[in-house]
């Protein structure tokens, strides 16, 4: 992302000026839905170098969401929204994660230090065991071995979650990258259409030569649209799909080491054998502060998933903002919609018109044989026009009885197709010979594919596609993303607590143990005269 540069995509979207009136509807519209819309000069959260146009186009998103300390800004309160591409939003957001990096540090810091006392006094200090609690052990013992089980449920949960966490990150990613690879293929079938209806001459007329030009350029603009997001869409994946491989990686080689830990752990324990369990809890100690650490990490993810998903839902309402977004799937540039979207419109008009000066002209004419390049022997009823979808300023038309709508021309026209000689004169009763029916009919099928283009292209122009696209993501992923984020970091805490509290008890245990070993020796030893006992459930050797 950048985000989810999260979900992956392209294109530019157009600066669109507000007028005051429109600003006051827009705000009004935000309140009503809890969404802070922010284009007042006052309640505008953009850097000081933005440009005026971009200031009255852009539109924060998860502003309330997102109101965090931010650290470097002297921990004052954070209020650019969602923004991945933003140093300042990941210091706020990283900032919720900050009890975690503590606990981490002080774990370390405190088991250290008691780790190297224990060390200098057994060392330095050594001395005989002087007794037992019958009660500290049975207690050592029991959380010792609730701690393992602990760690043991922490691991499964680590593990399912961030298999489900790794699934819906890649269903998503592959949703989004989907939708971009479908609008940059129907773009390019966009561009197919348009040059063949440039190439496009039946009788010796064709398109006029301005028509062709402007084809040329809208190409040249649709073919540009396409590769970048097509460009675009896959170096993002390819980042987010190495992110979330890494991701599942260290999480599964966690999940296991601190199994592998938690067992070896629990018997070296029961069984006594003072020396793995000293290495154990050393290595248990690293492990557990980065397990601390790597929670941090995942409560950030799990916040800037929801950051998110309110993005999507805020962006929702103002698709044609200027938004942090746009690094994930921006919409196609206004005007290069729009341009394009009425250029089709001029060309299958164009088209059209083409094919009914031929049937007028050229077919419905009983021309004699000295037209020679005319002339073909047409005869019989006369050819129904073909129906033009648009009128002469581009908009809608309703076809007038007797002409033949581009969905059923070819079929239609089928029963006016003579049989003809080798010289191309019809021999039986028609308007079309063979070949003239076959350029009529490539040209209608062009006309169609550019007329069934337009809803397409008017969802490029609105915004629709990418509206869409987060409708789904927000409604059919973002519970799963917010769901299995937090079961990764709740599978996290439990693995780094039940470890760390375990990591106690093997010492706690492992002395009390052999203080009971000693103790029953000592006792053992004095059996024969002279034992001693002790009250409160404690048992003292003899002499001691």
């Amino acid at each position: 992302m950048s985000c989810l540069r999260p979900m992956l995509f392209s294109l530019l979207l157009t600066s669109l000026p507000f007028s005051f009136s429109l600003n006051e509807t827009l705000q009004d519209i935000g309140q009503r839905n809890d969404v802070v819309l922010s284009w007042g000069i006052t309640e505008r959260m953009v850097s000081d170098n933005s440009s005026e146009e971009e200031m009255d186009s852009s539109l924060v998103l998860a502003p309330r969401k997102t109101y965090r300390k931010d650290p470097l800004n002297d921990f004052k309160m954070y209020t650019g929204g969602w923004n991945i591409s933003n140093p300042h939003y990941w210091a706020s957001v990283s900032y919720t994660a900050a009890p975690f990096f503590i606990i981490a540090t002080i774990w370390f810091a405190i088991f250290g230090l008691c780790l190297s006392l224990i060390c200098l006094c057994y060392c330095c200090c050594r001395r005989e065991p002087c007794g037992y609690s019958r009660l500290a052990y049975a207690l050592s013992l029991i959380f010792l071995v609730s701690f393992s089980f602990a760690a043991i449920i922490g691991c499964a949960v680590l593990y399912t979650g961030q298999e489900k966490f790794h699934s819906t990150t890649i269903n998503t990613l592959e949703y989004v990258v989907h939708q971009a690879d479908d609008t940059s293929q129907n773009l390019r079938s966009m561009s197919g259409y348009l040059s063949a209806a440039k190439q496009f001459n039946v009788v010796q007329v064709s398109l006029p030569p301005n028509v062709q030009t402007d084809i040329d350029q809208i190409q040249s603009l649709i073919d540009s649209s396409a590769s970048t997001l097509t460009s675009k869409t896959e170096d993002n994946s390819k980042d987010i799909k190495n992110l979330i491989e890494s991701v599942r990686v260290a999480l599964i080689i966690l999940s296991a080491s601190m199994l592998l830990l938690t067992f070896l752990g629990f018997v070296f324990s029961i069984f006594g054998m003072q020396f793995p369990v000293y290495i154990l809890v050393v290595a248990g100690w690293i492990l557990v502060t980065g397990t601390f650490i790597l929670s941090g990490i995942f409560l950030l993810l799990h916040n800037v998933t929801g950051d998110t998903c309110v993005a999507m839902n805020q962006w929702v309402q103002n698709p044609t903002a200027h938004t942090a977004l746009d690094d994930i799937l921006p919409c196609v540039d206004h005007a290069t919609a729009q341009e394009t979207l009425a250029k089709s419109k001029e060309v299958t008009s164009q088209l059209v018109d083409l094919i009914n000066t031929v049937i007028t002209n050229v077919s419905n004419i009983n021309f004699a044989p000295n037209f020679a390049q005319l002339y073909f022997n047409q005869s019989g009823p006369v050819l129904p026009t073909l129906c033009n979808p648009f009128h002469p300023d581009l908009t809608d038309r309703v076809c007038s009885p007797g002409e033949v709508d581009l969905t059923n021309a070819t079929q239609v026209w089928s029963g006016y197709v003579c049989q003809t000689s080798p010289s191309g004169i019809c021999f039986t009763t028609g308007r079309l010979s063979p070949s003239l029916y076959s350029q009529f009919s490539a040209t209608v099928n062009v006309s169609y594919g550019l007329y069934q283009y337009g809803p397409f292209l008017i969802e490029l122009a609105d915004c629709t596609f990418a509206r869409q696209t987060f409708l789904d993501i927000e409604a059919t992923y973002c519970p799963g993303l917010r769901k299995y984020s937090e079961r990764i970091y709740v599978g996290v805490v439990m693995v780094g607590t039940a470890v760390m509290l375990s990591l106690v008890f093997w010492v706690i245990y492992g002395r009390e143990r052999r203080h009971r070993v000693y103790t029953k020796r000592k006792m053992a030893r004095s059996s024969g005269g002279g034992g001693g006992g002790g009250d409160e459930g404690f048992v003292y050797a003899k002499g001691e």
